[in-house]
């Protein structure tokens, strides 16, 4: 069971990020990859809001990754290209998540976004328990 923190605690944000990977990676002839990938989404987001709030940077409720990326840029924190590349599951968080909008994702695809996923909160952890 996972320890819970208050919401303006960035640990409470990295609970959230890895649940929702947790959840990402429950993979099963049942369930769409694409709504799996949405879960994948919400992990980098939520990672990637843990260290806006460590930096003290207000920030919108917004799923566009590239967007939250740019304020954590502008707080001072390099980005490194292997975290920009999550940019990539963005339309995840909406339009892919309903019927006949995009085509299915391959799994080929989903495996990648999977370990986009996990470098991300790695490196969110990384520097919030520094």
């Amino acid at each position: 069971m996972l320890e819970r923190y208050p919401p303006d605690d960035p640990r409470e944000w990295l609970n959230r990020a890895n649940s929702s990977l947790v959840i990402a990676k429950k993979e099963s002839d049942d369930v769409y990859l694409e709504d799996l990938c949405f879960q994948a989404q919400q992990a980098v987001e939520k990672a990637i809001k843990a260290l806006l709030i460590k930096y003290d940077v207000k920030f919108p409720y917004i799923h566009d990754i590239a967007k939250l990326l740019v304020l954590l840029n502008e707080a001072g924190l390099d980005i490194p290209e292997y975290i920009r590349e999550s940019e990539r599951l963005t339309p995840y968080a909406s339009i892919t998540r309903y019927p006949s909008v995009s085509t299915p994702i391959e799994k080929e695809d989903y495996y990648k976004f999977m370990e986009i996923a996990e470098r991300v909160i790695q490196w969110a952890e990384g520097i919030i328990n520094q």
